[in-house]
């Protein structure tokens, strides 16, 4: 059964917010480091490296339309995702003091920005991914209820 310009144009959309979100999120780490000179930690570091390429992964699933850029978009979005929760559950006190992984340089736990009185970097992080790896999944999940039901 192939695919209606409907569900097409809804997979492109969600793959679209996704690259909007990865850009977005891209965008702020680079803007908060050069810009206002904030040295990222080393978890910071670990989370870049899995969003940075979000940025140039998705467009290829976009132009022209693949839904299959999932596969190689959602393990970079998933491991960004547990690196970021590992942090915000490091900021908040819950990961013993031998584990942290900031010994030097920055420390992981500093409060460099909180915005609102309880946003930290962290948190941000840690919303794009979700936010990411959500609208992956729906994507994939939605596709493969539809292939299931031939």
């Amino acid at each position: 059964m192939k695919a209606t310009e409907q569900e097409i144009d809804s997979a492109w959309a969600l793959l679209f917010a996704c690259w909007l979100v990865a850009g977005a999120s891209t965008l702020g780490a680079l803007f908060l480091s050069e810009v206002m000179a904030v040295t990222p930690c080393v978890l910071c570091w670990y989370q870049r490296i899995f969003m940075f390429p979000l940025v140039l992964v998705l467009p290829a699933g976009l132009i022209p339309f693949d839904r299959k850029v999932v596969r190689y978009a959602l393990p970079l979005a998933l491991v960004g995702w547990f690196i970021a929760v590992f942090h915000v559950l490091l900021v908040a006190g819950y990961i013993p003091e031998g584990i942290k992984p900031c010994t030097q340089g920055v420390s992981c736990t500093e409060d460099q920005i909180v915005w609102f009185g309880f946003l930290k970097i962290p948190h941000l992080s840690l919303l794009a991914f979700s936010v990411v790896v959500a609208l992956l999944v729906f994507s994939s999940v939605k596709y493969s209820r539809r292939k299931d039901s031939r």
